[in-house]
């Protein structure tokens, strides 16, 4: 028994020392450039980021705000993301009891009958024989070159890995809610536009036809009139439409059949926060994609180190004992006991360059993760040039656009005027006033893209998950 536990403490001994030879590596965060990732006219210092604002405090209104909180509870991707994260999670949970050991109990009985004429069968007289056996047995590896140890982070970076994706589903659903909440009120508002300007046309015919008896316009004049009524009412059909497509866009994000949706009006809204950018290598942590990228970058680097310690001798335990007795009335006895530990190092040597394959593959998996890494920032970065130029686009267009209005609406009813007294065409007015209906509904969408551009960016810098 002493000797025994002499061995097994050498082998301890033995493994412990061995393990001062470890091989794996750490992981270190690599030296990607963050500088002018954003284009804008100034380098951003600032400290805060748009992204650190909570959702809440962005998007004000209460039906908008109730429509997201809906959406995080109801979404079916983020359901499905939940039961990623669920899986993730299991996988986590069994790579940290790697360092365990595995742990089994059978039990079996066995019944043989010999035959009369075979070598055993003729020397024994009972020719039938009965076991009963029951047995545990025992398994375990050292963790000399890491190999366990790295398993094991790269498991929680997979997990790390699905939950910054979830994340990523999160700040991608509130930016849809938001923006489909945002067109639909701003639909609202060209139909509005549009059925103001209806009532407006049908005065138009009746002056038209008022001129045409009193032979100052032809019927061609008041059938063209007509018709820009009737094109208005198809502008009207149209918008309506589209706004019925919405509400059912809307109510699949809010994980539900299509109906009809609850909103406030256009008027009311006041999107127009602070912009700050925050420094570019905020987006590191702020964007769950860029995180998500980085997580797999590390299950990729650990699964490397995993493929490089299957070169180097493997050191393991195994342990079988148990009761095992030709006659159940002794199976539980002292007696019966039986016991086998096997111990040793297994050194691979040539395995069909299974080994090096692997290893091979683990590698060009890492370089791609990296690239994917890189490649995720950059693309990070773009967003938020984009979403940010987008903004000072739409925001300038509406101030040319306000003047563009109030001059074509000043035209429209200038030839109204002129032409009771002979002055303009039927053709200018028409014009005029098609300008002016377009320049009104134009107006409306450059106000919902400035609102949109905010959402963007929002989500570009990674606002929202928080």
């Amino acid at each position: 028994m002493r000797n025994n536990i002499y061995k097994i403490t050498v082998l301890a001994l033995t493994a412990t020392v061995m393990q001062s030879c470890f091989v794996a590596k750490d992981y270190k965060r690599p030296d990607l450039k963050t500088d002018n990732l954003y284009r804008s006219e100034k380098v951003s210092t600032d400290t805060l980021s748009l992204a650190n604002v909570s959702w809440d405090k962005i998007f004000t209104d209460p039906i908008l705000q109730g429509y997201i909180k809906k959406g995080l509870e109801s979404n079916l991707d983020i359901r499905i993301a939940m039961q990623n994260l669920a899986a993730a999670q299991a996988s986590m949970l069994q790579g940290k009891a790697g360092y365990f050991p595995t742990l089994s109990v059978s039990t079996d009985w066995t019944h043989q009958e010999l035959s009369k004429n075979s070598q055993l069968g003729g020397i024994v007289r009972n020719t039938t024989v009965d076991q009963y056996q029951l047995t545990g047995s025992l398994s375990w590896e050292a963790d000399i070159w890491g190999k366990i140890r790295s398993n094991k982070r790269g498991t929680q970076a997979s997990y790390l890995q699905t939950n910054a994706a979830n994340q990523a589903i999160k700040t991608q659903l509130i930016a849809s809610i938001a923006s489909t909440y945002y067109q639909l009120l701003a639909l609202d508002e060209q139909i509005k536009v549009a059925e103001e300007t209806l009532i407006n046309r049908d005065e138009s015919i009746e002056t038209i036809r008022a001129l045409k008896k009193a032979g100052n316009v032809t019927e061609v004049g008041v059938k063209q009139t007509e018709a820009q009524k009737y094109a208005t009412e198809l502008i009207i059909a149209d918008l309506k439409n589209n706004t019925i497509l919405l509400e059912n866009t809307l109510s699949i994000l809010l994980g539900e059949a299509s109906t009809k949706i609850e909103r406030s009006s256009f008027e009311t809204q006041k999107l127009q926060p602070t912009i700050t950018l925050g420094v570019p290598a905020a987006l590191l942590r702020n964007r769950p994609d860029v995180i998500a990228a980085e997580y797999n970058l590390i299950n990729n680097f650990e699964m490397t180190n995993v493929a490089k310690s299957s070169f180097y001798p493997s050191l393991k335990v195994t342990a079988t004992g148990g009761l095992q007795s030709i006659d159940i009335k002794e199976w539980l006895s002292a007696n019966s006991l039986f016991a086998t530990v096997i111990t040793g190092l297994t050194q691979p040597i040539f395995n069909q360059r299974q080994i090096k394959t692997k290893y091979e593959i683990a590698k060009a998996n890492q370089e791609k993760a990296y690239i994917q890494f890189e490649q995720s920032l950059l693309t990070a970065g773009k967003e938020v040039s984009d979403a940010l130029a987008q903004y000072n686009n739409e925001t300038y267009k509406i101030t040319v656009r306000e003047k563009q209005v109030d001059a074509l609406k000043k035209a429209a009813n200038f030839s109204d005027e002129l032409l009771t007294y002979g002055l303009a065409t039927y053709l200018e007015v028409l014009t005029s006033k098609n300008d002016a209906l377009n320049a009104e509904l134009n107006l409306v969408d450059n106000k919902f893209q400035q609102y949109n551009a905010i959402i963007q960016l929002y989500k570009a810098l990674g606002g929202g998950w928080q």
